[in-house]
């Protein structure tokens, strides 16, 4: 099969390890990817960015499509929010609702969906888990939003979500012979690095024990009891 025959999907990108993980499973079921990028501006996002494009270096194949980056600058919608602040970041002990940020998802997706339905593209996939406990996380969110396009845009794309029934252990597992120590997840880098104190970098460390996968990601500090209590989304 060539590339041009090959179904083509939009993929966002976050560059953790979730989505890190759905790129080489569509790849691998002859998917032409296109990895895509939103770049909000929050605090972490130079260090995501960064942490991307290493990644899809090393994983580089003939149907992975060169990164689209789009801007959704959100810092005059945001404020003072932790998230552009630096300030009161959500840490190991806090649970998964401390790490919400208001209209995460419509806002992610407006943008790459229209770029995908601009440039022919009726897919586009993301890595939402199982224990999403967000509602813009929920099967109905992704279905009238899927139907606001068609009415706005005229346009029929789907919103596709093949981890949504997976948990994080899951999903480790498939990625096992992946780089994942290139992925990115952390809300408060230090140095370029995860700092290893945040919400983030605990659920990351969580997830490498419980997968049983060596984790070789460098923290900026050094980690802290307590991560097993943190639950993973």
């Amino acid at each position: 099969m060539t590339v041009t025959h090959q179904r083509t999907t939009g993929l966002l990108l976050s560059g953790g390890v979730d989505s890190a993980v759905l790129l080489d499973q569509l790849l691998d079921r002859g998917w032409r990817v296109v990895p895509i990028y939103v770049r909000t501006d929050c605090v972490w996002q130079s260090c995501e960015l960064l942490a991307i494009e290493r990644y899809l270096t090393a994983v580089a194949r003939p149907s992975l499509m060169e990164l689209v980056v789009l801007d959704m600058p959100l810092e005059d919608l945001y404020g003072n929010h932790w998230s552009f602040t630096g300030n009161d970041v959500p840490d190991e002990a806090t649970p998964d609702e401390a790490v919400y940020l208001p209209g995460r998802n419509p806002l992610l997706l407006i943008k790459p969906v229209l770029w995908c339905v601009m440039h022919g593209i009726e897919h586009l996939a993301m890595a939402t888990l199982a224990n999403n406990p967000f509602d813009d996380a929920r099967p109905e969110f992704f279905a009238r939003f899927e139907s606001m396009i068609r009415l706005a845009a005229d346009a029929n794309i789907t919103i596709a979500r093949p981890f949504d029934r997976l948990a994080k252990s899951r999903v480790m597992e498939l990625g096992r012979h992946l780089p994942l120590e290139l992925t990115f997840s952390c809300l408060s880098p230090a140095d370029g690095l995860h700092c290893g104190g945040c919400n983030k970098c605990a659920e990351r460390r969580l997830a490498f024990h419980r997968a049983g996968i060596s984790d070789a990601t460098k923290y900026a500090h050094a980690v802290t009891a307590g991560c097993d209590r943190v639950p993973l989304r």
